[in-house]
């Protein structure tokens, strides 16, 4: 798999694991949780977006 897919998937699993965090958190009253969650659904975007970038340029 080429870095820029393996990127864009990663990024993708991040998001879907940081949402489900933050609805947890949200659920359980957990603050901490819910900013973790926050955090790497964020994080999951900018490396999905690294991924797509790698893809336009070929890496």
């Amino acid at each position: 798999m080429k870095s820029g897919t393996r990127d864009k998937t990663e990024g993708t699993f991040h998001q879907v694991k940081g949402k489900i965090k933050e609805m947890a958190g949200k659920v359980t009253m957990d603050d901490d949780l819910e900013a973790a969650g926050k955090k790497e659904n964020k994080s999951g975007k900018v490396q999905e977006k690294i991924g797509e970038i790698k893809k336009v340029l070929g890496k």
